[in-house]
């Protein structure tokens, strides 16, 4: 728990890009960053959107979303935003150009772009870049510490094919690789009690999900947290809400909601702040991670 909350408070000091050996950037974060450069580049040069967006035959919707990185980007575009930018040196251009063309590769969960929307592709991409993880989850396990079992009860919740399900579960079980591989994020949950006596598929799944969660919780880079019944109501009563902060300076710390058909990511300082002090009140206010272990096997010995 030291850890988390150190990262957390430090802004990530702990964790650089050169610290995450086994994690990657990936397209995603490419993308942002990329797109926040060129960003830089278009104001300092004193241009507008929507001269930008002719350069390159596009409109400034367009242009906006190229700079949040909610879009790919082809080469020419980019190289004819650096002209109309006034980047004339080789070396930087070459750069840039390097930059586009690495996040335009497709991240290992391409193989599942037929399952995924696009809101969650973006979210799987931060997922694997971030080098610190919160969340509070009301309903549910969080998905990056669900058995198979489990995952697979929870998505035959929401669909019968039996062939898509368990491409669902092993994309689900693909994505908690990162826990354990050198450099991995640190995750910080906050699990609400009913998420862990909802039951799915009999007492036996469940008391399997429980032990999983012990045993999660025994590794460096996880910390759980428990919010019991008992507490009454609490500081994350809205709902759940995951907090992901990143090593590349060019990332903000970006705040996902996920809804039934779409999701929001708030990315504007007031917005981060107001969630992340939910989460420090949240934190402060539920059962301490050193009581984790004792509550979570108090929990599976009365399923």
């Amino acid at each position: 728990m030291n850890v988390v909350r150190e990262q957390w408070v430090d802004g990530g000091s702990t964790a650089d890009a050169g610290s995450r050996s086994g994690v990657t950037s990936g397209p995603t974060v490419l993308r942002i960053g990329l797109g926040a450069q060129l960003r830089r580049k278009r104001e300092d040069a004193g241009i507008t959107r929507e001269a930008a967006g002719e350069a390159i035959r596009a409109s400034p919707a367009k242009i906006s979303r190229l700079e949040l990185g909610r879009v790919g980007f082809k080469e020419r575009d980019v190289a004819d935003l650096l002209t109309l930018y006034g980047v004339a040196a080789q070396d930087e251009r070459a750069e840039f150009m390097e930059l586009a063309r690495r996040a335009n590769t497709p991240g290992w969960w391409h193989r599942y772009a037929d399952l995924l929307p696009t809101w969650f592709e973006t979210y799987l991409g931060l997922e694997q870049a971030a080098s610190v993880i919160r969340c509070y989850e009301l309903q549910f396990i969080p998905g990056l510490l669900q058995t198979r079992e489990y995952a697979r009860a929870v998505t035959r919740l929401a669909h019968e094919d039996l062939d898509e399900v368990e491409r669902r579960v092993e994309l689900r079980r693909r994505r908690q690789e990162i826990l354990t591989m050198p450099g991995g994020p640190t995750l910080w949950a906050v699990l609400d009690e009913a998420a862990l006596r909802r039951g799915l598929a009999g007492p036996g799944l469940m008391r399997d999900q429980l032990t999983h969660l012990i045993e999660m919780n025994d590794l460096p880079n996880v910390s759980l947290q428990i919010a019991p019944f008992s507490y009454g109501g609490h500081a994350a009563a809205g709902g759940p809400f995951t907090i992901l902060r990143f090593a590349e300076p060019d990332l903000p710390d970006i705040v996902y909601l996920e809804q039934l058909t779409s999701a929001l990511y708030l990315d504007k300082r007031p917005d981060v702040e107001h969630y992340a002090a939910v989460m420090d009140r949240l934190s402060a206010q539920v059962e301490q991670p050193s009581r984790t272990e004792r509550l979570l096997t108090a929990i599976r010995d009365e399923i």
